[in-house]
């Protein structure tokens, strides 16, 4: 059945409106969409969703991940087989990251990475007929905030969640900051990892992003400025 943006859509629906993208210039397909010859179909249930300029895809209520390339990930190492790492990401098999895959990174100096670390990867080579594969550096072959992420909380919430959080017409993580400091990396298989000035406040960002899952944003400022009195409360 043809659908438009906005639409609930079904495995097996198509667009002709991403076809119509398509045709002006490049378009994104993000999880949910799939290119077979020359038209777009949907492969989950959901809701049809575009970011600006040509960004597609289907927004739904999942657990399992479903790897995207150039999508960020955070995974847990656990295994290391000879140059290759493998990593749980959440999906329905490991990845696999070459030790190469690392700024600065030769056969004389290795990364220090080992089973158990948490790692914020991209995508790399993401298909159904493959292996999934992740890297630590970007195209330019700098880090960023890419690799082993030290200390801090890891926890696990739907892909929605995070696709709501990393919206910018989502108020959450602006209102966190304007309360306490914290640090956080989001990963879109639905794994976020935060660190904050104690385990306090890292407990309190944590609850924060959970409950936020169903709020709008006015309620979300809300939320914030009450767990921030609190925090205060303790404190003194």
């Amino acid at each position: 059945m043809k659908v438009t943006i906005g639409d609930v859509v079904l495995p097996g629906d198509f667009s002709e409106e991403i076809e119509a993208a398509g045709g002006k210039g490049k378009i994104i397909l993000g999880p949910g969409l799939r290119k077979e010859i020359k038209k777009v179909y949907v492969t989950k249930a959901g809701v049809l969703r575009k970011r600006a300029p040509n960004t597609f895809w289907v927004d739904s209520y999942q657990k399992r991940y479903v790897p995207s390339r150039g999508e960020n990930v955070i995974g847990v190492v656990v295994q290391k087989a000879g140059d290759i790492f493998r990593v749980d990401i959440g999906s329905s098999c490991n990845a696999s990251l070459s030790y190469l895959s690392f700024e600065n990174a030769t056969k004389k100096n290795r990364p220090e990475v080992q089973v158990g670390d948490v790692l914020y990867a991209k995508m790399l080579v993401a298909s159904k007929d493959m292996e999934p594969e992740i890297v630590c550096v970007d195209s330019h072959g700098k880090k960023g905030r890419l690799g082993v992420l030290n200390e801090g909380f890891v926890f696990r919430c739907s892909l929605n969640l995070v696709r709501k959080i990393l919206n910018p017409n989502c108020k959450l993580i602006e209102s966190m900051k304007n309360e306490w400091p914290f640090e956080l990396a989001a990963g879109m298989n639905g794994r976020i990892w935060i660190r904050a000035n104690s385990m306090r406040e890292t407990i309190a960002v944590g609850n924060a992003i959970l409950a936020s899952e169903y709020l709008s944003n006015d309620e979300i400022k809300s939320m914030c400025i009450n767990i921030a009195s609190i925090l205060a409360g303790h404190v003194s």
